[in-house]
C-alpha cells in the first residue's frame, strides 16, 4: 500500500505563511535567548519560560484594557513584573538540586496558567483577555519614518493575514539586540563567574562568588526576555489565553535551544526559523491521514530530529562540544 504523498507549494511560499512563520521563530528565539543564559551559561535547568511569558503579557493586557494606561508604560512595567517574579520564585528554588529546581519552575508555570484560566474578572479566564494592541507597533515605526506602516501600502491593517510585517520587524530588532547584549555581558567578568558557577559551585564560592545571588540575575534577566516574548506573543495573537502558555510552549523553546547549541547565541535564531518551518510546513504536507494523526506525526518528526542530533552531534547545530564536558 502506498502512502499519498502532496505538498501544497502555494502555500508554504505565501507571504502569509512566511511572514507568520518567521514572527512566531522571532517569539521562540526570544524565549531560547533567555534560556540559553540560564541553561548554557549559568547551568540552572528553566522549565518556567511560559510562566514568565504569561506575566508579561496579562500584566501588559490587564494595564492597558482594564487600567487604561499606555502601551508604551505597560511594556516596561510587565518586564519589572515578570523581573520581581523571578527574584520572588528564584529565593526559594534555587536553593534545591538541579533536577528539583526544574520540576519546581515547571510547577510554578502551571500554577500561573491556573490562576490566569479562573480569575476571571482579571483576566477573562477561559474567554481570554482582548488586547489588540498591533496599532502601537504600527505608530511606533511610522514615528520612525518606516513608509511600510503608512496608509496605503498594504500593511497599515493588522486585521488581515497579510500584515503581520510590522510585527516581524519589532521581534527580529529585539532579537538581535538581546543577542548582542547577552553576548556583550556574558564575554565580561560577569560572564565569567557565570560560567564558573555552572562548572563547579562550590568552587565559585570558595573564590568568594555569591552563586545564589549570580543565578538569581540570570533568572531574571531570563525572566525580562520572556516577558517581552510573551506581549510579542500577545500582540500577535490580539487574545491572551491561559492555553497559550502551556508547558509545550517551554519544551518547543528548550528544542530551539538544543537544535541550535548550547552557548551559541546566534545558533538559536536560525534554530527557530528552522523548528517552526517543519512544524508550520508539515501542515500542507498531505498524507492521506486524518488531521489529528497528522497532527501527531508533525510532533514526532521533531521528536526524531531532535533525537537524531543529540545521537549524532549533541552540542546542536552551532554549539561547542567543549562547553557541554567544561564540568568533567
Amino acid at each position: 500500500m502506498t502512502l499519498p504523498l502532496a505538498i501544497d507549494l502555494s502555500s508554504v511560499t505565501s507571504q502569509t505563511f512566511v511572514v507568520g512563520v518567521v514572527v512566531v521563530a522571532g517569539i521562540y528565539a526570544l524565549v531560547a535567548l533567555g534560556l540559553q543564559l540560564n541553561v548554557g551559561y549559568t547551568g540552572i535547568s528553566n522549565f518556567g519560560a511560559a510562566a514568565f511569558m504569561a506575566i508579561g503579557a496579562y500584566t501588559m493586557g490587564i494595564l492597558v484594557v482594564k487600567v487604561g494606561i499606555s502601551f508604551w508604560l505597560a511594556f516596561p512595567l510587565a518586564v519589572l513584573a515578570a523581573i520581581l517574579f523571578g527574584l520572588l520564585i528564584g529565593l526559594p528554588s534555587l536553593r534545591l538540586r538541579a533536577d528539583y529546581f526544574a520540576i519546581a519552575t515547571l510547577a510554578m508555570a502551571e500554577v500561573v496558567r491556573l490562576f490566569a484560566q479562573n480569575a476571571r474578572s482579571l483576566t477573562g479566564g477561559n474567554q481570554g483577555l482582548f488586547c489588540d494592541l498591533a496599532g502601537s507597533i504600527n505608530d511606533f515605526l511610522a514615528n520612525l519614518g518606516w513608509s511600510g506602516t503608512s496608509s496605503g501600502s498594504g500593511l497599515a491593517s493588522w486585521n488581515g493575514p497579510n500584515n503581520l510585517f510590522p510585527l516581524l520587524i519589532v521581534v527580529w530588532i529585539s532579537v538581535v539586540l538581546v543577542a548582542l547584549g547577552l553576548i556583550y555581558i556574558t564575554r565580561s567578568p560577569w560572564g565569567r563567574v557565570l560560567r564558573a558557577v555552572r562548572e563547579d559551585e562550590d568552587a565559585a564560592r570558595a573564590l568568594g562568588k555569591n552563586a545564589l545571588s549570580y543565578k538569581l540575575q540570570s533568572l531574571a534577566i531570563a525572566g525580562a526576555i520572556g516577558a517581552i516574548a510573551g506581549m510579542f506573543y500577545a500582540i500577535e495573537l490580539t487574545t491572551i489565553h491561559p492555553l497559550d502558555f502551556q508547558p509545550l510552549f517551554t519544551f518547543f523553546a528548550f528544542g530551539v535551544l538544543i537544535l541550535g547549541g548550547l552557548t551559541s547565541y546566534w545558533g538559536v535564531p536560525l534554530a527557530a526559523i528552522l523548528l517552526m518551518a517543519i512544524i508550520e510546513g508539515t501542515r500542507y504536507v498531505d498524507l492521506g491521514l486524518s488531521e489529528p494523526r497528522v497532527a501527531a506525526l508533525r510532533f514526532a518528526l521533531v521528536g526524531l530530529i531532535l533525537i537524531l542530533l543529540m545521537a549524532l552531534r549533541p552540542q546542536g547545530m552551532f554549539g561547542k562540544r567543549e562547553e557541554m564536558v567544561l564540568g568533567e
